[in-house]
C-alpha cells in the first residue's frame, strides 16, 4: 500500500488548528479539490469534490481531541488520512499528516501528494489568521 507523510508548522495554538481540522464543514476552506461538504451523521460527512457537484463521496470521520487525531477513511476509494496536531514552543503548532492510497488507486499517489501539501499549507496559515 503506498504511502506518504508531510508536515507543517502553524503559528497558531493547537486549539486554533484543531477547530478547522475537526469540522467537516471547515474543509472547503482550506483542503484543495473539496467544493461543498454536507453532515450525515456523528462519524460521517459527504464531500463533493470542486467541479463534481454531482459526485458524493462519503467519508468516515474519527477524532480524538486528548491525542490530537483526526482520522478520514474516503468510503468510495479507500484512501485514508490521519491528520496529529503537536503542540511547539511558543504556542505554535506542528501538523502532521500520514496518508495510506490503496494499490488500485496508487495512480493517484503524485497527484494526492500534491494536493495534501496545498492543504497543509493552507491550513497551517487560514489557523493562523487572526481571528476577524
Amino acid at each position: 500500500m503506498p504511502t506518504f507523510d508531510d508536515r507543517a508548522r502553524s503559528s497558531a495554538p493547537p486549539e486554533d488548528v484543531w477547530k478547522l481540522l475537526y469540522d467537516p464543514s471547515r474543509f472547503p476552506e482550506w483542503w484543495a479539490g473539496i467544493g461543498t461538504v454536507e453532515k450525515s451523521d456523528v462519524d460521517g460527512y459527504t464531500m463533493y469534490p470542486d467541479g463534481f457537484p454531482d459526485f458524493p463521496m462519503p467519508q468516515q470521520l474519527r477524532t480524538d481531541r486528548a491525542d490530537g487525531c483526526v482520522a478520514i477513511s474516503c468510503l468510495v476509494s479507500d484512501l485514508t488520512f490521519e491528520w496529529r496536531l503537536h503542540p511547539l514552543d511558543g504556542g505554535a503548532t506542528e501538523i502532521a499528516v500520514h496518508v495510506e492510497i490503496p494499490v488500485a488507486e496508487a495512480h493517484r499517489l503524485g497527484d494526492q501528494r500534491d494536493v495534501i501539501h496545498r492543504s497543509l499549507v493552507a491550513l497551517a496559515a487560514l489557523a493562523a489568521e487572526p481571528p476577524g
